[in-house]
């Protein structure tokens, strides 16, 4: 038993970095049909920004998750506002290839920054060691970052759910040619939502670097696991991708406790087996 709930707290932490990552990842591309698949470069942006404003200026471990937040927002909107919009419409090899492209250039520019080693953060006192919860005790570092995905996945469901904004975001991802008849500017909430997007995925990144190593090979090591919660909950669905990065948090984790010799076979096998059932993901849409 308790390695059950050892397995089920570890995969739970992994699987909430793996949503505030992935949830922009999978609005965007329900929003704006665009295959992104640098949405990684945004995650490891985020690392590498907080790792620089804590061990080379010092800045407090929460300042530095929301200054990690704000910059690759803004540089999400730069990428919008330069590139990516002026692919939407094209095919989707177009957009594979600019992607592609953005990665390798991300690539070349971390490694030409902080060199090819993995970078590591030191956490704030407060987050090391343990903290003793239900009579049991509790990696501090794993239950802040469940903590923080239980907030982030309220607050996102109060943003899409019950403001203008939420509402406008669904009515475009519904039908965007209607949600223009009725006055939305579908750029601008377009823009909104990729900054919001790669902000999520930026804080992600920070919030998960001791389980995913930041290192200049990033966007391409994690790309396949990324689209597979994508894929898995449904794209353009918040409760979906929940779902989904939750389940493959938890499956992971139970692949290497239990059977380590078999890697991530079996969650690949797994993964095969249900989208083929279900090529539409766990609330997609039907096609």
């Amino acid at each position: 038993m308790l390695e059950i709930v050892n397995v089920a707290f570890h995969g739970t932490a992994f699987g909430m970095v793996l949503y505030v990552i992935t949830v922009g990842l999978s609005i965007t591309m329900g929003l704006m049909r665009f295959a992104n698949l640098a949405h990684g470069i945004f995650a490891m942006v985020g690392g590498y920004v907080l790792i620089v404003l804590m061990s080379r200026y010092g800045v407090p471990y929460p300042l530095a998750l929301a200054l990690a937040f704000i910059v690759v927002s803004l540089m999400g909107y730069v990428l919008e506002r330069l590139l990516y919009s002026r692919f939407y419409g094209d095919s989707e090899l177009s957009q594979v290839l600019l992607s592609i492209g953005l990665i390798f250039v991300a690539i070349a520019l971390v490694r030409i920054a902080f060199g090819p080693q993995s970078q590591r953060a030191e956490l704030p006192a407060y987050l090391q060691g343990q903290w003793h919860i239900f009579g049991y005790d509790w990696i501090a570092y794993r239950v802040f970052i469940i903590l923080s995905g239980a907030v982030l996945i309220l607050a996102l469901w109060f943003g899409v759910e019950r403001t203008r904004w939420g509402a406008m975001v669904r009515a475009s991802v519904d039908d965007r040619a209607m949600a223009q008849s009725v006055g939305i500017n579908t750029s601008r909430v377009f823009r909104l939502t990729f900054m919001l997007g790669s902000g999520l995925a930026g804080l992600g990144g920070a919030l998960g670097v001791e389980l995913l190593a930041v290192q200049p090979g990033y966007p391409f090591e994690f790309l396949v696991i990324f689209l597979m919660v994508v894929a898995l909950g449904g794209i353009g669905s918040l409760r979906g991708t929940f779902f989904a990065a939750l389940l493959v948090g938890l499956i992971d984790t139970a692949c290497k406790y239990w059977i380590p010799e078999l890697g991530s076979f079996l969650l690949y096998g797994l993964v095969i087996v249900f989208l083929g059932l279900k090529p539409q993901g766990l609330f997609g849409e039907q096609t």
